[in-house]
């Protein structure tokens, strides 16, 4: 039951929203103005007893819907997603102890996939921190090695300056996760502050000599390739047409240009320059399927992050002279020392490389990433098999988010992308159980498009207590789940490695019967001429669903055989 705001005292509102009158609030209420402030539209949580002021808050804003999930860590992740979709920190809620220690894996997640995520935590009170006391433990502690900040609330009037400071720096450049923690006694004290103004942040442009330098090196160079990270994505999420700029630099300069499995949709994946995806994650790996970024004498590493794609796996040798454009100074690292950093803001710095770049008369073929087909129709179904039906299922605009497995690597590989922002890997931390929940977010972001989740029955059942968070608050979405009864990955390279293999099998349930046990419409698909059909009818369905599809693992040795520079992961 909704209960009536109480009637207090009125103060005069400084800044937040127009000029009115509002009643002398608590710390948590002012906590979700200043959310409403960012434009918070969802919180994804789980209410806890030292979050009952915050829950009571939440219960009366009228600008936030508080997502209700069944696991902690499926509410990071939903967060995670959110804030990768859409720029804007997602929010995820939990209580203290065991409530925050849940939460840790996805926010971890949103840390190193760069995703803006603000997760607040409840504590108990201030005078039972220094005790051995019920359930508490130091989260903030906890929090700061997988945030780009952590803090705790301990004077109320506070809350405005923390609250902007979390979602200012999660959403700065390289964006991550932030965290606040709000203790439950001083959560309940009255406060007579207001939420910030918020002004957000621009990117200088890039200084000129610097941009001439850097055209220089690419026109003097003799086997240049493009590498590109997320960060094009990123900046592409926030408004700013870095996808249209980066695809005008590559056809008027004819270079080639390869995308990491974070970037897809960067490049247009059928495009006249582009090359297959990079992300394996064993040296020589991706470099024996891709002779142009091997052979190469200088890379133009646009939007790129080094925790997508390490730069020893493509400059083992340290011989690539490097061109670093993004918004942010690079990173450095033994394999990765930029001779040039073009920084400022990403489109305009491709805007002024195109405009002056030397067209390459060299390279005038077509070589195109690797078009996906299908191979065979027996079951258990082939992976490019899958993949070309998933593509054909879907139109250019639905999303398609990948857990975490071999199925990751066909998907990322093979799965053509025309735009950007429809395809979801998580290949930072790379965390199983992203899919579902991740999902849900991307639905809600995106009601209008088809979203699915694409995942193995290991990533799946590990959040599998979300579809009836998806039936619950009723969004359309389609659970992919490739069966075979085992981790794939590992298994595939503990044969590579050892001849055998140790504790990656395992059982499943009926997931027909899971689908109807939690209410929802389940398939299992017998061959793979059944495959598009089911697809299209879950797809079509108002509700969630499962499709379960035997998925052939004994292609996953071709990725450990890939993963070890001895073989392509291509279709065949």
């Amino acid at each position: 039951m909704r209960m009536p705001p109480a009637k207090e005292q009125s103060v005069s509102s400084r800044e937040f929203g127009a000029q009115y009158m509002y009643p002398l609030v608590n710390a948590a209420e002012l906590l979700v103005r200043c959310l409403e402030n960012e434009g918070v539209r969802y919180v994804f949580g789980i209410p806890g007893e030292e979050t009952l002021a915050l829950n009571d808050a939440l219960d009366r804003s009228e600008k936030i819907q508080f997502i209700l999930t069944r696991h902690e860590q499926a509410a990071a992740f939903m967060a995670d997603v959110y804030g990768r979709l859409t720029s804007y920190p997602g929010v995820c809620l939990a209580t203290l102890g065991p409530g925050a220690t849940n939460l840790l894996t996805g926010v971890a997640d949103a840390q190193l996939d760069r995703a803006p995520l603000v997760a607040i935590t409840g504590q108990a009170g201030l005078e039972r921190v220094h005790l051995e006391s019920h359930q508490y433990i130091d989260i903030v502690g906890m929090f700061t090695p997988v945030t780009k900040w952590s803090t705790r609330v301990t004077v109320a009037n506070t809350v405005p300056e923390v609250v902007r400071k979390a979602f200012r720096l999660a959403r700065l450049e390289k964006p991550g996760a932030a965290h606040i923690e709000l203790p439950e006694d001083i959560a309940a004290e009255r406060v007579d502050a207001s939420p910030l103004e918020i002004r957000r942040t621009t990117y200088p442009r890039a200084d000129e000599s610097v941009i001439e330098r850097a055209l220089d090196i690419i026109d003097a160079a003799k086997r240049p390739v493009i590498l590109v990270g997320n960060g094009v994505i990123r900046r592409e999420a926030t408004g700013r047409p870095a996808v249209d700029s980066l695809r005008q630099f590559v056809q008027r300069s004819a270079i080639w240009a390869t995308h990491t499995y974070m970037a897809k949709g960067a490049l247009d994946s059928r495009g006249a320059h582009s090359l297959p995806p990079v992300g394996l994650q064993r040296p020589g790996a991706d470099l024996a399927n891709l002779k142009e970024l091997a052979d190469a004498d200088v890379v133009i590493a646009i939007g790129y992050d080094l925790v997508e794609w390490a730069p020893v796996l493509w400059n083992p040798k340290r011989d690539k002279v490097v061109i670093h454009v993004d918004s942010t100074p690079a990173e450095l690292d033994g394999h990765y020392q930029p001779s040039v950093e073009v920084i400022g803001e990403l489109h305009e710095s491709l805007e002024a490389l195109a405009a002056r770049v030397k067209p390459r008369d060299d390279r005038k073929g077509v070589v195109g990433a690797a078009e996906v087909r299908r191979v065979g129709d027996h079951a258990p179904i082939q992976p490019e098999t899958v993949i070309a039906d998933l593509r054909e299922a879907l139109a250019p605009d639905d999303i398609v988010i990948s857990d975490v497995g071999a199925h990751k690597v066909w998907l990322s590989r093979l799965f053509p992308t025309e735009r950007p922002g429809t395809v979801v890997i998580s290949n930072g931390l790379a965390s199983m159980g992203i899919a579902l929940p991740g999902a849900i977010a991307a639905k809600l972001v995106h009601p209008e498009r088809k979203v699915v989740a694409f995942s193995g029955d290991g990533g799946f059942l590990m959040n599998v207590q979300e579809l009836e968070t998806a039936k619950r608050i009723g969004t359309a979405i389609v659970v992919v789940v490739l069966v075979d009864e085992r981790l794939g990955v590992i298994e595939a390279n503990e044969k590579r490695t050892y001849r055998r293999t140790f504790a990656t099998a395992f059982g499943n349930p009926d997931f027909v019967e899971l689908a109807r046990a939690f209410g929802i419409a389940g398939y299992a698909v017998e061959s793979a001429k059944d495959l598009v059909p089911t697809l299209r009818r879950a797809l079509d369905l108002d509700g969630p669903s499962i499709v379960a599809v035997p998925w052939d693992h004994t292609a996953n040795e071709r990725i450990a055989e890939a993963q070890a520079g001895r073989a392509p992961v291509t279709p065949g």
